[in-house]
């Protein structure tokens, strides 16, 4: 019984997780189905294909720091180690 009992104590945390961990379609979802409020039939159906194949928007700041990086990443090719990590420490503080 007791080896039943520690079974059971294993198993069901592994049982219970992808019922409470919501994934990121599932929120996605949430979030166009409140948008889509007020929508029907096929204007409904279009926005929804539209609103779940899209990517999430990037911001401007987003936008500048991946370019930033993206130029102190190709400046620092040949470097390595401690030297690498402060000079990208560096070029990403520049303004």
């Amino acid at each position: 019984m007791k080896v039943f009992a520690g079974a059971i104590a294993l198993v069901l945390p592994m049982l219970l997780q992808p019922a409470l961990a919501a994934t990121d379609q599932q929120n996605k979802m949430t979030v166009c189905n409140k948008e889509a409020e007020g929508k029907k039939g096929d204007e409904r159906k279009a926005f929804m294909k539209e609103c779940l194949s899209s990517k999430p928007k990037v911001s401007e700041a987003q936008k500048a720091q991946q370019d930033k990086m993206k130029s102190c990443n190709a400046e620092a090719k040949g470097k390595a180690g401690d030297e690498r990590k402060k000079f990208m420490s560096e070029c990403l503080k520049k303004g």
